[in-house]
Parts: C-alpha cells; structure tokens; sequence
C-alpha cells in the first residue's frame, strides 16, 4: 500500500462527503473521529471503513493517533474542510512513485464562502501552505491544543505545484468564532507551559503580523477580506495572550 489519506474530524456532517468523494485516488482513507456526536461516521461510510473513534483534548494526539493507524508508506493529511483538486492528485500519485525526498509541502486556497483568498494569509491564523505528504515514519506531531509543533527526522523535499482548496469558513461571522475558538485553545496552552511572554511583546505582534500579512504578503489585494485575514492574523496572540492572564479555564 502506498498512499494513506488521513482525515480527523470533529462533527463535520456537513463537509465530510465533498472532502471524501475527491480522496479516491488513495489506497486507503483513514478517518479519526474525535468526540464526534452527529452523524459524520455514517456519511463517512460511504466512503470508507477505516475509522478511529476517540476524545482527545489534544490536536497533536489525535493527530499521531491517526498516522499511527495508516497502512501507507505515504501519508497525506487533509482537514474536511479541505478539497484535493484531480490534477493535485495526479501530481501526489507522481511525486511518491519518484522523489527522493520525505516530505513535501502543499500549497493553499483559502476561501471564505465561494471567494478565493490568495494574498495575505499565514501567521498562525490561516495558512498559504502546510506539510501535508510525508512518508509515515519521518512526522511526529507536538503536545499542543491549537497549531502544535512538528518534529521532523526525513528529508525535506519541493513544493508541489498544484493546489488544496481550503474552504475555511462561510462568512465573516465563521471568520470571528475561528479566531475565538483558536485563542481559546493556545490559552490553555499558555497557561499548561506558562509561556505568556509579555503584554508588550504581544502588542508589538499585532502589529508585526498585520504589516507582514497585509503589506509583505500582499493582502491589500484581496480588499475587505485581506484586511480582516491580516486583523485576525495580529490579534491572535495577543488575545491568546489576554485570555491566558485574565481568564482561569
């Protein structure tokens, strides 16, 4: 077996099958179910019967629980959010078969409602493009609740030329409760390590990540939506940070 797709899902009765119907390309479809109380294993039968069923409070966790369970040599990871395009799946099946390298990264649409948003993204918010094709042994994720570290012990390789197409939320309002689910989780964190830094420092991250998703990475061309992707951006610390100080759960 050569190729695993791995999807872990939270309650995603509503993106599931668009994300699982692109997948057939695989040899297999690994789906880890975390807390899941909807109906989100039944629609996911349809096109699988690789399941995990579990509670994790911890992103990393869950997320190596499922690498651990897939039979590829490769493993590609896809949110259900997320959609894998026919030439970027021609292009994965090519590049396991050939490269030399352990791990590849994949770049990134994202898109709030049917609007394409290219320019200004990253900085811990969204993201322009992720590590997401890897040969099983060489990923280990962090102890994290929200965007956990990675340990890496292959070979970086290119970046392939094809896109995932990330339907990160519906409209603004999804914008706002992502970023209030987000900092909620890296509080928790923050206060687990006690790693808060300083209210200065998190102030000047405000505005160091507005200029450099906004200006650098030329968000001002996607209008309204570059300046609130590049808003959110900035202000994802520094709430991460207040909620930690002034908040006990």
């Amino acid at each position: 077996m050569e190729l695993s797709v791995l999807v872990v899902v939270h309650n995603e009765e509503d993106k599931i099958q668009s994300c699982l119907k692109a997948l057939s390309f695989a040899d297999e479809i690994v789906v880890v179910l975390d807390k899941c109380t909807d109906s989100t294993k039944e629609l996911a039968s349809k096109f699988t019967d690789r399941f995990i069923e579990g509670s994790w409070d911890i992103e990393g966790e869950r997320r190596n629980t499922g690498i651990k369970a897939c039979k590829g040599k490769w493993v590609l990871e896809v949110d259900a959010d997320e959609h894998i395009p026919e030439a970027l799946a021609k292009e994965i099946r090519e590049v396991i078969t050939s490269t030399p390298y352990d791990w590849h990264e994949l770049l990134v649409d994202n898109y709030v409602g049917d609007r394409r948003i290219r320019y200004g993204t990253g900085a811990s918010y969204s993201k322009a493009a992720y590590p997401g094709l890897f040969k099983k042994e060489v990923k280990k994720w962090g102890n994290q609740r929200v965007h956990p570290s990675l340990e890496w012990s292959g070979k970086k390789g290119f970046m392939l030329k094809n896109r995932v197409k990330h339907y990160v939320d519906r409209n603004i309002s999804d914008m706002i409760i992502r970023l209030d689910n987000y900092t909620t989780a890296r509080a928790r964190d923050l206060r687990e390590t006690g790693k808060t830094d300083s209210f200065i420092n998190n102030l000047r991250r405000l505005f160091s990540r507005f200029f450099k998703c906004y200006f650098a990475r030329k968000g001002y061309r996607e209008g309204g939506y570059g300046f609130l992707f590049a808003l959110f951006a900035g202000l994802y610390p520094l709430l991460s940070y207040l909620k930690a100080k002034l908040e006990d759960k």
